[in-house]
């Protein structure tokens, strides 16, 4: 089926074309992802985009499942973007994330689709922000993208989302590591889940030290939850509203959105350059000179340099 009727199909509401929009963005070519990021952009900018992202074991999952029953329940539609681990065999998502929200499976509000990061250290996709345009055309209400963990490098979610909730769980040192990782930077609510723990006060008490850390402008509330129990997931959505509430008042969402369009605009154009210059004279400019600077015959600049002159001709 030509991506041009899928996309008319999506727009009218059919799921099935909407999976199958979503596999060609994930592993389609490149004409199918112009194309179809093409006829679906003038349709995006409607659904709250939001990232949940914490260590592995504070219960992201289970967190997401309670949001996803709250929200239903306050009549939203959402759309789950569950970034899972590769298979080291296949490359494909491991499903783990969709397998725990099996209780909304059944529920045309709520469309649940796992991603494979394919090894990205970033913890999200390289797909990720084409899927997440897909899922906003589509018309939901929430679009909400949980990533694979989170460590040293993997605050890329805070770049996909309007509002981000980093998740932390007490007594496993997460307010300490965030500090050290950045993560505090990008939070726009903390949720401490797993709150009937021994410790919660103590992190709730660290992260409060620590609160002045994120965003001068915005004091990112902080959420106790016990997930498994949907205890405080009410209050977490109420929070995330509030901030939605203040983008909007203060002129940051735009600000948001148009450095979200700078960031994807630079990274569409690095790739394109990057596979001009992998295709580019069958790679034997590239090997003649890296054969060059190998003998130290050419200094790796002076390389570059004659690389890109020819690349510009």
């Amino acid at each position: 089926m030509q991506t041009a009727e899928l996309v008319e199909r999506l727009l009218a509401g059919e799921r099935r074309a909407l999976a199958r929009v979503l596999t060609r963005v994930e592993d389609g070519s490149a004409q199918h992802l112009r194309e179809a990021v093409r006829l679906l952009h003038p349709h995006t900018g409607g659904a709250q985009l939001i990232g949940i992202t914490g260590s592995p074991g504070v219960g992201k999952s289970t967190l997401t499942n309670g949001l996803l029953a709250e929200w239903r329940r306050r009549g939203r539609s959402i759309a789950v973007l569950a970034v899972d681990p590769s298979s080291p065999f296949s490359g494909g998502a491991l499903l783990g994330d969709r397998v725990r929200m099996q209780d909304h499976v059944l529920d045309d509000g709520v469309f649940i689709r796992s991603m494979a990061n394919r090894g990205h250290l970033g913890g999200l996709s390289w797909a990720t922000p084409q899927a997440l345009l897909v899922l906003d055309a589509a018309g939901f209400d929430i679009v909400v993208v949980e990533t694979v963990g989170v460590g040293q490098a993997e605050i890329e979610v805070a770049s996909a989302a309007d509002t981000t909730i980093v998740t932390l769980a007490p007594g496993m040192g997460d307010a300490i590591q965030a500090a050290k990782a950045g993560i505090l930077e990008i939070a726009d609510v903390f949720c401490v889940n797993k709150a009937d723990r021994d410790g919660v006060d103590r992190t709730v008490r660290e992260l409060r030290d620590m609160q002045h850390l994120g965003h001068p402008e915005w004091l990112a509330p902080i959420c106790r939850t016990v997930a498994s129990r949907d205890e405080g997931v009410a209050e977490l959505i109420d929070a995330v509203d509030g901030h939605r509430a203040w983008l909007r008042e203060s002129g940051r969402l735009a600000e948001r959105r148009l450095q979200r369009a700078r960031t994807q605009l630079r990274e569409i154009a690095v790739g394109e350059v990057r596979r001009r210059f992998t295709t580019f004279d069958d790679g034997q400019l590239v090997d003649h000179l890296a054969a060059e600077v190998a003998e130290r015959e050419l200094d790796p600049y002076t390389a570059a340099d004659r690389l890109l002159e020819r690349f510009d001709r």
